[in-house]
């Protein structure tokens, strides 16, 4: 049995973006038709494309089960579910399939809408593409970027998903269970512990302990595991996210306050959330009362609606005011007064209600496609405007390089509600796995920072670290199985104790094994004779039972047993210690005795009344049963 998680490669290939070309490289004039030069970086002009998962170790088509973290991680599913041969089962919660399926929705709106006919294939060749700019000739298996999927391929995946809850026990072919936790990242988001009976692995990616509006983070039930593989940490981890939300709320105040709009490229779900709720918090009290919202999205109306109806995948606070009965969340309220509008394009109702200066969110974050491209495009000439990026997936000097110039104003208050590396260092002292593995990234500082060791996975023992294509073999081996006895098969045992408090009892039975579970069950009666023969007593119909030799259990003192040998007669004793054991060699019968942990072996020369003696001598350090 195979798990995997999935995780959609966060930039938008197909425009990677690049720095200062020079155009005498040999392949600009067969590129021509396929690369443009922006001051000073080079871009791919085609339609979008993705990068794939990388299926170079693993055929998906042997996968029997695709656990799913959160929304943000199953934005690659229709790929595999639809072009892999993958037949197996995906689990995910009800909020993560659900908001999934918007951000996919919006994905392909934004796609069909971008303008492009052709696509780039020519930079994609290896001897072309080792002579472009970084980060183009850095870009990894180009050939196997593909067109995004449709709607239809989305809706086939998505059918493909069982619903689960938190602490929801899904038994796998018998072999072991898995659960999910809440991680308190975003709404549904999960951690996952697969566990058998003796064995425990918990996988913790994309997790918060903020106070946010998910759930909390569940580290109760991570306790006790043998292995904790550990991924997904914040991006940006010397950023507070607190922090980051108050500078927004600033500069998004001093712009409006100025006569200037402010554009926000945002993800239809998620942080979203929070901004306009610390906004419901500041819009008075910044005078903002009269500056108008908008949520531009092809699924923004579904999004504020399933943020208010998952009422049980929020936290505590939110919880309560469900049974008021109050909206969760307050953006419900910036509807009704009309400060919030939600429109799902820039064209129709929009163009009539709009006005300036006015405060808009939409996407896509990467500026390569949906209606962010629009604003930028009007608003980028003015000073008095301002983009705040709040998304922490993209470089935003690398997302606005294809504008430039650029009059507006951009500020970076990336928000990542992640945790960050001083909130691991306590978590793995809560949770106290034996090992833990990660990234290799995550055990040293980052590159540009050095110094900060505090930057880093700092726990004992000394975490295990992979990096891309290895294949790491877990610290921990099954050595111990789970069997059942059956009620009449328990009632036949006679336990006797060997020591306080422990009992053992022999059985005789058969192992049935069926779906990696295991049920000891009687021996079968022999069959009955065919009829027309002699009819036989009740008592012949029990098999014959073998006379059993009794159990010896217990282990021998070698110092004991020597004393016991010499009492008895023998000397020149000599004992000689071994990597199992001891061996006991008697010189003048020319016997040698091998006392090893789970076996004792007499080795003598054909004097059977020897052996026999020498026997008896030992079976006195041992137990009967």
């Amino acid at each position: 049995m195979q798990c995997t998680q999935i995780q959609i490669n966060h930039h938008y290939v197909g425009l990677w973006f690049g720095h200062d070309f020079h155009p005498q490289f040999p392949s600009f004039a067969a590129c021509s038709k396929e690369l443009k030069e922006c001051s000073g970086h080079v871009f791919v002009d085609s339609v979008p494309e993705f990068c794939l998962p990388e299926t170079e170790l693993i055929d998906l088509s042997t996968v029997d089960v695709i656990l799913i973290s959160n929304y943000h991680c199953m934005m690659a599913l229709p790929y595999i579910t639809e072009h892999t041969g993958f037949t197996g089962t995906v689990y995910a919660t009800e909020p993560t399939l659900q908001i999934g399926r918007l951000l996919m929705e919006e994905l392909v709106n934004f796609i069909e809408r971008v303008p492009k006919a052709q696509s780039a294939s020519f930079w994609k060749n290896k001897d072309v593409q080792r002579l472009l700019p970084s980060p183009l000739k850095d870009a990894v298996e180009v050939s196997t970027w593909r067109r995004c999927y449709s709607m239809q391929e989305v809706n086939s995946a998505l059918s493909k998903i069982q619903l689960v809850g938190y602490s929801q026990k899904i038994e796998l072919f018998g072999a072991v269970q898995v659960t999910p936790l809440s991680s308190g990242y975003a709404l549904g988001s999960s951690n996952w512990v697969i566990q058998s009976h003796y064995e425990k692995v918990s996988y913790v990616s994309g997790s918060s302990l903020l106070t946010t509006h998910p759930q909390p983070m569940d580290q109760a039930s991570l306790k006790n595991s043998d292995v904790l593989i550990l991924t997904g940490l914040t991006q940006i981890p010397t950023a507070n996210p607190d922090g980051m939300v108050g500078e927004f709320c600033s500069n998004l105040a001093l712009t409006v306050r100025n006569g200037g709009n402010v554009l926000v490229p945002c993800y239809p779900s998620g942080v979203i959330y929070d901004l306009l709720e610390c906004l419901y918090q500041y819009i008075d009290s910044a005078g903002l009362s009269n500056v108008p919202f908008y949520f531009i999205s092809p699924v923004a109306n579904s999004s504020l609606e399933f943020s208010q109806i998952f009422a049980e995948w929020l936290c505590h606070n939110k919880q309560t005011k469900v049974y008021l009965p109050e909206p969760p969340f307050p953006h419900a309220e910036l509807i009704q007064t009309n400060k919030l509008k939600h429109y799902p394009s820039i064209h129709g109702d929009f163009s009539n209600d709009f006005r300036q200066p006015c405060v808009v969110f939409t996407g896509h974050p990467s500026l390569r496609f949906g209606d962010v491209v629009h604003f930028l495009e009007l608003w980028g000439k003015s000073s008095l405007n301002t983009v705040i990026f709040t998304e922490p997936d993209f470089s935003y000097l690398e997302a606005l390089a294809p504008y430039q110039p650029l009059a507006m104003k951009c500020i970076y208050c990336p928000i990542d509600t992640r945790l960050n590396f001083i909130q691991v260092s306590n978590l793995l002292k809560e949770v106290q796995p034996l090992h833990v593995v990660c990234p290799e990234q995550y055990t040293q500082p980052p590159p540009t920072q050095s110094h900060r060791m505090d930057l880093m996975i700092d726990c004992q023992p000394p975490a295990m670290s992979y990096h891309r294509a290895e294949v790491l073999a877990l610290p921990f081996k099954r050595r111990y199985e789970k069997i059942e006895i059956m009620p009449e098969l328990a009632d036949s045992l006679v336990p006797i104790e060997i020591k306080p408090g422990i009992s053992l009892a022999t059985v005789s039975a058969v192992l049935h094994t069926k779906d990696n579970k295991h049920v000891l069950q009687p021996p079968p009666r022999p069959t009955q004779p065919t009829s027309g023969k002699k009819r036989k007593r009740v008592s012949d119909d029990i098999p014959d039972c073998k006379v059993l030799k009794p159990l010896l259990s217990g282990s021998i003192p070698v110092e004991q047993f020597v004393q016991t040998l010499e009492k008895h007669g023998f000397s020149d004793i000599k004992v000689e210690d071994t990597a199992k054991g001891h061996i006991v060699l008697l010189q003048e019968a020319e016997t040698l005795i091998q006392i090893e942990e789970d076996s004792t072996h007499i080795i003598c020369d054909s004097d059977e009344m020897l052996r026999v003696r020498l026997r008896d001598l030992v079976l006195k350090f041992l137990q009967k049963f």
